[in-house]
């Protein structure tokens, strides 16, 4: 018996305390405000090889912050370098070629000039032959001049068509020489682009061979080693960005339908339940999720809950880089009704 009526005292006294500690217990700020559980996250990104090939170096450890353009690692990059070398050999070449083919083209013009010049002289003597035959006729017309000689003149005017229509003939091939010329010309200059943009692209790809944060934040894993060889996008490191943190959480579907974008959150983390994190809403689902399919009854439609993001304020980020971890739990408040003031439990303050 008396060990049945300590028994029952005890049930009583754990009874009697688990409801004082129920009915004194923070209840949170009370209506007009809606609180979701979530994770502080980070936006994650990955160092990563473009080409595959051997990691030659990696300059930062795990936890080391970074700068935007900071250098992280470097691949070995000598067949990148060997392939520049060849490339540019091909580049120069071209450009040689280039030479070339243009003085085959001021060579060609110079012989259009002189094959012009010829045919000039050969119209000059044609006219000549002609004038000359036309008072050859007019003599041997009048009895004064032989017909040999009127004969004679008529063969000079022949021989000098003939002689005028084959410098014709040579300008033509000349102008076809200056046409094929600028045409080997042209080739060469296009060789010479190709040869360029092989040598540009080969540049690029040393570059990459360089990885360097993209943007500022705190490496968070190593993933490969100097000496190992990478497939192509081959992880190197993984890395967060410091100044784009948010903590995701959901709501009921009632409040979801009262929160814009941009509405103030207040963040309570587990690791400083003392220190007020600012924040405000960047996302809200435009459907539920955790909900059957179809919904039926109004209970059901009390089930539905909506994703939400809270960015943090980036000015807060920057004072303090070295206190943002991703992974750390919380809480996060909404003030869904404007007209009631944030509690005295919610106020901002400085971190400790």
């Amino acid at each position: 018996m008396k060990r049945l009526a300590a028994g029952l005292a005890l049930l009583v006294l754990v009874g009697g305390a688990a409801y004082a500690w129920r009915a004194t217990r923070p209840q949170g700020p009370g209506p007009g405000f809606v609180s979701g559980n979530g994770r502080i996250e980070a936006v994650e990104i990955d160092i990563a090889s473009k080409l595959p090939g051997r990691l030659a170096d990696v300059l930062v450890a795990e936890g080391d912050p970074v700068r935007a353009g900071q250098v992280l690692a470097r691949m070995d990059a000598a067949t990148l370098r060997a392939q520049r070398s060849e490339a540019l050999a091909r580049e120069q070449q071209a450009r040689d070629a280039v030479a070339g083919a243009q003085a085959q083209l001021a060579m060609r013009r110079s012989d259009l000039a002189a094959a012009a010049a010829v045919g000039v002289q050969r119209e000059s003597e044609l006219d000549a032959a002609r004038r000359r035959l036309a008072r050859s006729t007019v003599l041997a017309q009048a009895g004064a001049a032989a017909l040999q000689e009127l004969d004679d003149d008529r063969a000079r005017v022949d021989g000098a068509r003939a002689t005028l229509a084959a410098a014709a003939a040579q300008v033509q091939a000349a102008r076809a020489a200056v046409a094929a010329a600028q045409a080997v010309v042209v080739q060469n200059r296009s060789a010479v682009q190709a040869a360029a943009a092989t040598t540009a692209t080969i540049d690029a790809d040393l570059r990459d061979e360089v990885l360097v944060a993209p943007r500022a934040g705190r490496v968070q894993y190593r993933v490969a080693e100097a000496g190992e060889v990478l497939a192509a996008g081959g992880k190197v490191l993984n890395m967060i960005d410091l100044q784009d943190v948010y903590m995701t959480f959901f709501v009921p579907e009632a409040a979801a339908g009262r929160i814009a974008l941009g509405t103030e959150v207040r963040l309570v983390l587990d690791t400083a339940p003392g220190f007020v994190v600012p924040a405000a809403v960047s996302y809200v689902a435009s459907s539920a999720q955790f909900t059957p399919k179809s919904v039926e009854t109004a209970s059901e439609r009390q089930k539905l809950m909506f994703r939400v993001k809270a960015q943090v304020d980036r000015r807060l980020l920057a004072r303090y880089p070295e206190q943002v971890k991703a992974g750390v739990p919380g809480v996060a408040w909404i003030r869904v009704d404007p007209a009631r003031p944030w509690p005295a439990a919610l106020a901002l303050r400085e971190a400790p």
